[in-house]
């Protein structure tokens, strides 16, 4: 059995334990307040961020970073996107040569425009950097409902071996070297669920979700293989997989701020409301800075942007989108007759 030790201690972060626990291994989450420490200690629960969750004694917790970091077989990091970086300062000192390092926050960092696998690998060089993700809510994984996930490493080795530690009769993982790709996919779908969550505060209805998604993973398909990305993970679990699930359910925090921007209130205030981190808000701007650089068209996170940054109306947004210059969506014209 594995020691691992967790980087966070939301929703991700806890449910995430319950796995790694109920798979027999030896458990240690950090948090760095310690009244959340107390509470998980004494409670066995965190009744803010994963209620009815209920916490074996054997998962250790701990405010010590150092703890979950010194002699653990894997780290794992579950912090917010803009936490990655002060995280990967904060326990480089501690991770020995090759210690495999997983990271499961998802989002682009915004001033440098890198993935958050390559920011861990900036800050920790001496560490082995897998990600995993899918489509995943920590309220489904922490109660046991069957799902199915990827691990992505630059080692087949490194992949098999997470894959190993993770793997349940209800916590099914695929292997990828595409890591690239899985975190670009992980990323920008929180773009599109706020889209498609404004979609829904505005009314419409099921034909706009399904044209949301789609033509969303076209933008993020597009985006990530003009940076390196392979084509046939944004239509695998970390791509498509997690747009329905992040665009459909109400479990989504990206959505549910949508919803509340959809139905007119600011950004500010969908974000209070919601009261948790909304990572497509953050991921936008890094998403067109992205756009920018590789010369390509994402028009759906363009409207994303116009609404939560300039005070567009949604509405005119969606309306935009729906005038735009006529397109081909198939670009192969080799089986049409010349003049018809």
């Amino acid at each position: 059995m594995a020691k691992a030790g967790i980087i966070g201690a939301g929703s991700w972060g806890i449910a995430l334990a319950v796995l790694l626990n109920n798979n027999g291994h030896t458990v240690t989450v950090r948090s760095s307040s310690q009244e959340v420490v107390d509470m998980l200690r004494t409670q066995r629960e965190n009744k803010d961020k994963l209620p009815n969750v209920k916490l074996s004694e054997d998962i250790m917790f701990t405010t010590d970073i150092s703890e979950a970091v010194c002699g653990m077989d894997l780290v794992i990091i579950a912090v917010t996107s803009k936490a990655v970086r002060d995280t990967a300062q904060s326990i480089s000192k501690y991770v020995s040569k090759d210690q495999i390092i997983v990271n499961v926050s998802k989002g682009i960092e915004e001033s440098t425009l890198m993935t958050l696998s390559q920011v861990i690998g900036e800050e920790v060089p001496n560490a082995d950097v897998a990600v995993l993700s899918g489509p995943s809510h920590a309220e489904e994984v922490g109660r046991g409902i069957p799902t199915t996930i990827v691990v992505g490493a630059h080692s087949r080795k490194t992949a098999e071996y997470i894959q190993n530690i993770f793997m349940s009769d209800v916590f099914r993982v695929y292997t990828s070297p595409d890591v690239l790709g899985i975190e670009l996919g992980a990323a920008l779908k929180n773009v599109v669920a706020l889209a498609a969550g404004i979609a829904d505060g505005l009314g419409y209805g099921d034909n706009t979700k399904a044209a949301l998604i789609t033509r969303g993973i076209a933008e993020i398909s597009r985006l990530g293989t003009a940076m390196g990305g392979k084509l046939e993970t944004f239509f695998g679990l970390s791509g498509i997989g997690d747009l329905i699930v992040t665009c459909a359910s109400m479990h989504s925090r990206n959505r549910r701020a949508g919803i509340l921007i959809g139905q007119g209130k600011t950004m500010d205030e969908a974000m209070a409301e919601v009261k948790m981190v909304v990572e497509g808000v953050f991921s936008t701007k890094a998403a067109l800075g992205l756009a920018k650089k590789y010369n390509v068209e994402l028009p759906i996170i363009e409207q994303v942007d116009a609404i939560l940054f300039n005070g567009k109306p949604a509405a005119a947004a969606v309306k935009d989108l729906m005038i735009r210059d006529k397109k081909i969506e198939i670009s192969d014209k080799s089986n049409w007759d010349n003049g018809r």
